[in-house]
């Protein structure tokens, strides 16, 4: 028999949201545009907490918190991560451009380029835009991005969940920042 047990909440040593205020960010913006799920937007909120991501940008229609079904998968990372609203997409990414932020959007495009094969330059700020469970990033910003990313898939569906891809996705930005 092991002897392995699983760790209590006071074991694992998490810091609290003023000390997660006042420590250093992974120099990341993830940006909502128009992702229409509150169990989305609150999946992205807590995996944003858990790799210390600067700041959610929540365009178009994405909910806002607070709200109780963004509560629930967030689980109070609304409070922890920093975030913003901006009603219009081009305008957040115009305003990200602006700040020296490279526009990532993940997106299967002609152009996209495999994430794995993609590289993340360490002294470089990301914004990394995750689209609509439906329609993916809005068709009047695709001029305004640096690159598009895809997530290699093997399988018959053609897509990932909004907040699967984006933990995958602030998982490989978190890894090389």
């Amino acid at each position: 028999m092991s002897s392995t047990k699983k760790l209590k909440l006071e074991e694992l040593g998490r810091i609290d949201i003023e000390t997660f205020k006042e420590t250093k960010k992974t120099p990341l913006v993830v940006v909502l545009d128009n992702v229409r799920s509150m169990h989305n937007v609150g999946a992205i909120f807590r995996t944003a907490d858990a790799f210390l991501i600067e700041k959610v940008v929540l365009c178009g229609i994405t909910p806002q918190p607070p709200h109780r079904e963004i509560h629930k998968a967030a689980l109070g990372a609304t409070e922890s991560v920093d975030w913003v609203y901006e009603k219009d997409i081009v305008e957040a990414l115009q305003n990200l451009k602006k700040e020296n932020f490279k526009i990532v959007g993940i997106e299967q495009t002609t152009s996209s380029e495999v994430i794995t094969d993609y590289s993340i330059n360490k002294h470089e700020k990301y914004a990394v835009v995750l689209g609509n469970e439906v329609d993916g990033l809005s068709d009047d910003a695709l001029p305004y991005y640096d690159t598009f990313l895809e997530i290699p898939q093997l399988g018959t569906k053609h897509s990932l969940n909004v907040s699967v891809c984006g933990g995958i996705v602030m998982w490989e930005f978190f890894k090389s920042l």
